[in-house]
């Protein structure tokens, strides 16, 4: 049975709010219904993200969703689903086969516009660190070997509600602030140089907003600092945090986060949605 595999993400990276985001090792799998179902699947209805995009994208059958992605969590379930189902419906639509990359532009479209944004949907198609401007995304390479810490407290936040609370308007400094970081992150991504990662990942946009509402967050982002991680930032909309690691010293960052909450390294997956057999 083949169905597509798609990574999670972690997006809003630092400064780079509905820019940046970055595929995490955690994956979901959707699959077209045809028979039964791989272990751990479920048969999703018309209302699940995944089968909306599966039928916007033109197709018509059943599908399934097998998923490690923690929901409501800000590591990108809702987006890494529509991918899924994006995929399936297109390729079930146009013929042309999943890992084709002509699905690819229209898939970021359409999931994007799902969604509200694509920074998080780049990610997990493309794999890897992306920049997006919501139509194209692009892959940012990566000149240092790190690993990626998130810590996952128990209970959930709503992007929607989140981003309702979200200024129509902000100072001229503050977006002035976030361009100049954001370019300075994909600088030391790039280069490697990992000293600028701590500076680089600060935000003034909608972290300090949205971390008002989600006090064990802020103290698992400022234990992270604390404990020498590489750049930190709340992931998504929360209410996990995450941070940069360097392979070492990942598992001690881990170790010593709050206990009100779910500390795990993740690895950068490379490989976005793809096909694999189930």
């Amino acid at each position: 049975m083949t169905c597509v595999r798609v990574p999670g993400s972690s997006a809003n990276l630092g400064p780079g709010f509905d820019a940046v985001g970055m595929a995490l090792s955690l994956y979901a799998e959707v699959g077209v219904v045809d028979g039964s179902l791989p272990d751990r699947a479920r048969h999703v209805d018309d209302l699940h993200p995944a089968t909306i995009a599966y039928r916007r994208a033109g197709g018509t059958g059943e599908i399934w969703v097998r998923s490690d992605i923690p929901m409501g969590r800000g590591l990108g379930f809702s987006g890494a689903v529509r991918v899924g189902g994006a995929l399936l419906g297109s390729g079930e639509s146009t013929g042309v086969a999943l890992d084709d990359p002509r699905l690819r532009a229209g898939v970021i479209e359409l999931t994007a516009e799902l969604e509200g944004h694509a920074d998080n949907v780049a990610a997990s198609l493309l794999g890897g660190i992306v920049g997006t401007n919501g139509h194209r995304a692009a892959r940012i390479p990566l000149g240092c070997d790190l690993r990626v810490v998130v810590w996952i407290p128990d209970f959930t936040t709503s992007t929607s509600e989140s981003r309702a609370k979200m200024p129509a308007t902000v100072p001229f400094g503050d977006a002035v602030f976030n361009v100049t970081h954001t370019a300075l992150l994909l600088a030391a991504l790039a280069s490697g140089d990992i000293d600028a990662l701590a500076d680089a990942t600060a935000d003034r946009l909608h972290q300090d907003l949205r971390l008002e509402k989600a006090e064990p967050s802020r103290r698992a982002l400022e234990a992270m600092v604390d404990a020498g991680a590489v750049g930190a930032w709340l992931s998504g909309s929360g209410p996990t945090v995450a941070c940069f690691a360097q392979p070492d010293d990942a598992d001690r960052i881990a170790a010593g986060l709050p206990g009100d909450g779910r500390a795990r390294v993740v690895t950068i997956d490379t490989d976005g949605a793809r096909t694999i057999v189930v």
